[in-house]
């Protein structure tokens, strides 16, 4: 197997802890002070601190999408309780434009990890029709399968995450 090819969000166990396997079909980036966050991508907190600049490729206004992003480690990756922590909801996000031309249902929390290495994923829905989502009475134990099969949000079009430990924490995530 070329492990060259391996879906960084299958070797990240995105695909299994959080999401169920999609194909990706949307243009999707985002960018922490001004840099383009790659799945797998090591941020420290510092890096994380303040809301990512979130862009939508397309062509039509019209087309709009829903963005979730959680913690599926927390509050540490070998004691989840908290699976899935979320840090940011945000609706009726236009396609061509980014997150801030969206409907702000759960404000950005920045991450800071206290024990291990925490993913934290993006994941981004299609809308079918403009709707009103309310945010959850809390941040903690969100499911983005639940979550998304609530308001028939289909499977996700794109995702991308990153790990980040405390500041000054050491290493990064090995994969043997």
């Amino acid at each position: 197997m070329n492990m060259s090819r391996v879906d960084p969000l299958v070797l990240g166990n995105v695909v299994g802890d959080i999401v169920d396997p999609f194909y990706p079909s949307a243009s999707f980036k985002v960018f922490f002070n001004n840099k383009e966050m790659t799945s797998g991508s090591e941020l420290k907190p510092s890096q994380v601190a303040i809301e990512p600049r979130v862009q939508i490729g397309g062509r039509d206004m019209r087309t709009l999408y829903t963005l979730v992003m959680v913690d599926p480690d927390a509050p540490s990756p070998s004691n989840p309780t908290k699976r899935e922590y979320l840090h940011w909801l945000v609706t009726d996000i236009p396609e061509t434009t980014n997150a801030s031309f969206g409907n702000e249902v759960v404000p950005y929390e920045s991450p800071k990890p206290i024990a291990g290495i925490h993913r934290f994923v993006f994941v981004l829905f299609r809308q079918t029709v403009r709707q009103n989502i309310d945010a959850p009475g809390w941040r903690s134990n969100f499911n983005t399968r639940d979550f998304a099969q609530y308001y028939n949000l289909g499977s996700p079009v794109a995702s991308v995450f990153f790990n980040c430990q405390r500041e000054n924490g050491c290493g990064g995530r090995r994969y043997r």
